[in-house]
């Protein structure tokens, strides 16, 4: 059993009757409070998974918090029944709604590191190229878009030296770009091979549009999954192009050493911490504040889950009161992560957690 916590208040759970505090308007949001025995599966989640993704967190505290970081990382050694009761003596949660009080169904999608081989130079196997920032890239200001980086000769001798590394598949590049991250298991000109990250740079300043839903809309595929995208690319490669430069948005990485306490988190998201499989979420900031605990409630075919996570990245397509996105870890094509993270498209429930 874990020793006992010093320097810390007592556990002392606050009553369940209290009584609540007016509604709060946060930007896109409105919060409402509600009592912890509202919150559907309070009490059976393991909160010891999600304490290092907290503790990491606290690394860039979000305002409000930076007081409760001392206890968070004291906890981090307490027992489950310390550090729930000290959650809720501390916090009061808040049920996530639109701005007008309403509740919308939600969203809970996914979204992983994905693992690729690559090389540090072009070979006749690895040709596509992943660019860092050209010269003169100016944030809100669209530079070349994807099929003029491909064409125009301007554009390729702006982006000349600059690849990062080259991969085989321009699909796998452009989930690559969409994930914003991944670690490549890269051939060095040597012939060592290691494992590096690549995170994101830059874009360039164009629209992000799916090619998935470029394909349904021309009723080319089924579904809008990538093992749909690939097949469709393989029996109509006169077409690939056309498919890559339906979205005009091209990202730009830039390489990162992965050290061996580097390779048990994911990249950092947009607080700018390490990522935490299972336990970090991207939101709309302007509904939920970067650093935030958030209980999230989701049941459908890829996951039925209950537990507490962090707002902790965001993304393009992340825009809402209620709407998530999953990090679900690292790997390749027949890994867990990838499965989930491609699956994942579900009803979402949440509520945050705010300092009393």
């Amino acid at each position: 059993m874990p020793p006992p916590v010093t320097g810390v208040p007592p556990v002392v759970v606050a009553p369940d009757d209290t009584v609540l505090p007016a509604p709060m308007q946060r930007g896109k949001s409105r919060w409402v409070p509600v009592r912890w025995s509202e919150l559907p599966g309070w009490g059976q989640d393991s909160l010891h998974e999600v304490w290092n993704a907290w503790v990491r967190g606290c690394e860039r505290p979000v305002a409000g918090h930076a007081g409760l970081c001392a206890e968070v990382r004291q906890l981090s050694i307490a027992t489950a029944a310390e550090q729930q009761a000290w959650v809720m003596r501390r916090f009061l949660p808040y049920r996530v709604t639109e701005v007008d009080g309403s509740l919308p169904a939600g969203l809970l999608t996914g979204y992983y590191e994905p693992i690729m081989a690559a090389s540090r130079v072009p070979t006749a196997t690895y040709r596509v190229p992943l660019y860092g920032p050209p010269p003169g890239l100016r944030p809100g200001q669209p530079w070349h878009s994807r099929q003029e980086i491909d064409t125009l000769p301007a554009a390729q001798a702006a982006l000349q030296g600059r690849a990062v590394a080259w991969l085989a598949d321009p699909i796998d590049a452009l989930i690559l770009q969409i994930q914003g991250s991944g670690r490549l298991n890269i051939a060095e000109a040597d012939g060592r091979t290691r494992q590096v990250r690549v995170a994101f740079a830059a874009h360039n300043g164009h629209p992000y549009q799916s090619v998935g839903r470029w394909l349904l809309d021309q009723r080319a595929i089924n579904e809008a999954s990538w093992s749909a995208i690939k097949a469709w690319a393989l029996q109509n490669p006169q077409r690939l192009n056309e498919m890559l430069w339906s979205n005009p948005r091209t990202v730009f990485f830039r390489e990162e050493a992965l050290s061996e306490l580097d390779a048990r988190f994911g990249p950092r998201g947009a607080q700018n911490v390490p990522l935490t499989p299972g336990r970090s979420i991207a939101v709309d900031p302007q509904s939920i504040p970067y650093g935030t605990p958030v209980w999230l409630a989701t049941q459908g075919p890829t996951m039925n889950a209950q537990r507490l996570v962090m707002a902790q990245d965001t993304g393009g397509a992340i825009v809402g009161a209620v709407r998530a996105d999953l990090f679900t870890g690292w790997g390749g094509w027949s890994d867990e992560a990838y499965l989930t993270a491609a699956a994942l498209k579900q009803p979402l429930q949440l509520w945050a957690l705010w300092p009393r």
